[in-house]
């Protein structure tokens, strides 16, 4: 199984993916929306972990781009824990909501 990590704080990133390694799953880190966008593009994954607050292309345009495209599972992990973000987050097809 492939996993598409988006989280642009790399300690946080390094920290995930090492977990998500030990239970053998590959991951393809990327740090912001940009790179995302085209990791996504030049590969196929089975999971989607989707920070909201990340640089140049926001997560929320990232989620609805990846929701044109595909049904892969994303689940939004983020410190941002208001209702309205998780509705937003849930409303534009995220599958869950991580805080």
């Amino acid at each position: 199984m492939t996993i598409l990590l988006i989280e642009d704080d790399a300690e946080i990133s390094a920290m995930l993916a090492a977990y998500l390694e030990t239970e053998n799953f590959r991951v393809v880190k990327a740090y912001d929306g940009k790179e995302a966008l085209e990791k996504w593009k030049s590969q196929k994954f089975n999971l989607v972990l989707l920070d909201l607050m990340i640089p140049v292309i926001s997560g929320m345009d990232v989620l609805q781009y990846i929701r044109k495209e595909s049904v892969v599972p994303v689940i939004i992990i983020s410190a941002r824990d208001s209702e309205a973000d998780k509705t937003l987050g849930l409303g534009l097809g995220a599958d869950d909501y991580i805080t």
